[in-house]
């Protein structure tokens, strides 16, 4: 059996008051406020928050992605670990520099993955598809190939 030690009660209690004074968030599908991808991703699918903020550091965010059949995100990796949740649809999800979709694995609703920080990673949804994406913050995404970034060629 564990001790627990003054530091570890401490913490405990600490972290139990914390969370105490946070306002719980509850969410039904009728609540969810779609709105446009940033421009980030590429044009075509919809994003919410529905827990706190990807843009601020350290913190832990919640966001849901709504895809069209087809919808393709080029590989990329991100400072942090992304846990994904398919919520609906058929998700293909593959590792590697450059999005290959004969190099995927299909996740059906249901399915979990991790895709653990700074790894290379690409996505298709192969059928129109949700997928819920809990992460550290903050929120960043960088392609492989800079090319691939849609907010990069929206500019041109």
């Amino acid at each position: 059996m564990r001790k627990l030690t003054p530091l570890m009660v401490l913490v405990g209690l600490f972290s139990a008051g914390a969370l105490a004074d946070a306002p719980m968030t509850m969410v039904t599908p009728k609540d969810i406020k779609w709105g446009d991808v940033p421009a980030v991703f590429p044009k075509g699918a919809k994003m919410a928050v529905l827990y706190g903020d990807p843009a601020k550091e350290g913190q832990l965010f919640i966001v849901r992605l709504k895809m069209p059949a087809g919808y393709k995100i080029a590989a990329h990796w991100h400072p942090t670990d992304e846990n994904i949740t398919v919520l609906t649809g058929t998700f293909l999800l593959g590792m590697g520099d450059k999005l290959d979709a004969s190099k995927t694995k299909p996740f059906p609703a249901g399915s979990f993955a991790v895709a653990p920080a700074k790894m290379n990673h690409f996505a298709i949804a192969k059928t129109e598809s949700v997928v819920e994406v809990s992460a550290i913050g903050p929120f960043a995404i960088t392609y492989v190939n800079p090319a691939d970034d849609p907010s990069k060629t929206a500019a041109k």
